[in-house]
């Protein structure tokens, strides 16, 4: 009875730790998160001033106001949703036929091609950017939506070949020599069974994806002028006041609008995500 009292102390004391260092955790990622809210509503004369308040006397959207009035917030975020929504959903067919492909075909040639995918992965962007920019002004993509959109996909795709083979390679072959004697096309394997398997590790890199082109920063900025995203308006607010100031509340409320659908896709992608995760650490 004493043993089993310590045991019961101990493995309470271990739940307990477990919470707090949860709680933590997720007081440090979202503290920074909520703060950029706040400071997003706050009156810019009051996000200096001492005490600190953690919740604004005067909340007010006059910092979202200036940004659709002033700086063209409604076109850039227009140019995100139709850049990023067009790279996520060309990748990701591109990506899912190829990661098939290179699972289920086995020769020296898909090989070497699935590497050659992989090693694009080891450079870096500012090494290929003089020469990139100069061919697409000639090929007079430079600063166009397919230009963009083409650079886009080019970044995402060496990682989302990576998880979408690895998953694949996790789908028994069996179920698509069973579809096959029962007279299944190769287009029916592929698309009533192999992608309808597929859907937890596609929601993974999607979510991935999708915070990866929200996050880009470089490509935007260099291959464009006249086309901004969110990620380069951030850093070319307006300033007001004081020409040496940071406005930053313009710069809050940015973040925040960036920071929003992140949010919003992971929740509702969350169960999916968690699924294409544990899916791909299973061995079968």
């Amino acid at each position: 009875m004493k043993n089993t009292g310590k045991y019961n102390v101990y493995h309470g004391v271990v739940a307990v730790g477990r919470w707090v260092l949860f709680a933590v955790v997720a007081f440090l990622i979202l503290f920074p998160v909520y703060w950029i809210f706040i400071s997003s509503i706050t009156p810019a004369g009051e996000l200096f001033k001492t005490p600190i308040d953690y919740l604004p006397d005067h909340p007010t959207l006059e910092s979202y106001k200036f940004l659709i009035q002033n700086v063209g917030l409604l076109s850039k975020i227009g140019n995100t949703v139709l850049i990023v929504g067009l790279t996520l959903v060309i990748s990701t067919v591109l990506c899912a036929m190829a990661a098939y492909g290179f699972s289920r075909f086995n020769s020296k040639g898909v090989s070497v091609a699935f590497a050659f995918v992989l090693a694009t992965m080891l450079i870096p962007e500012v090494v290929t950017a003089r020469p990139l920019y100069e061919f697409m002004q000639k090929v007079k993509l430079y600063d166009t939506y397919p230009g963009l959109i083409l650079l886009y996909i080019s970044t995402v795709i060496p990682f989302t070949v990576l998880i979408l083979r690895n998953f694949v390679g996790e789908i028994p072959i069996s179920l698509e020599e069973a579809a096959a004697i029962d007279g299944a096309s190769f287009s029916q394997r592929l698309f009533t069974i192999v992608l309808p398997l597929m859907k937890p590790a596609i929601a993974t890199v999607c979510i991935i994806n999708f915070i990866t082109c929200l996050n880009n920063f470089f490509t935007p900025l260099f291959y464009s002028n006249g086309i901004q995203v969110l990620s380069v308006s951030i850093v070319q607010l307006p300033l007001r006041d004081n020409m040496y100031g940071v406005p930053w509340d313009l710069v809050s409320a940015m973040g925040w609008i960036i920071l929003l659908p992140i949010i919003i896709f992971v929740a509702v992608f969350e169960k999916q995500i968690m699924d294409g995760i544990m899916a791909g650490g299973v061995k079968a």
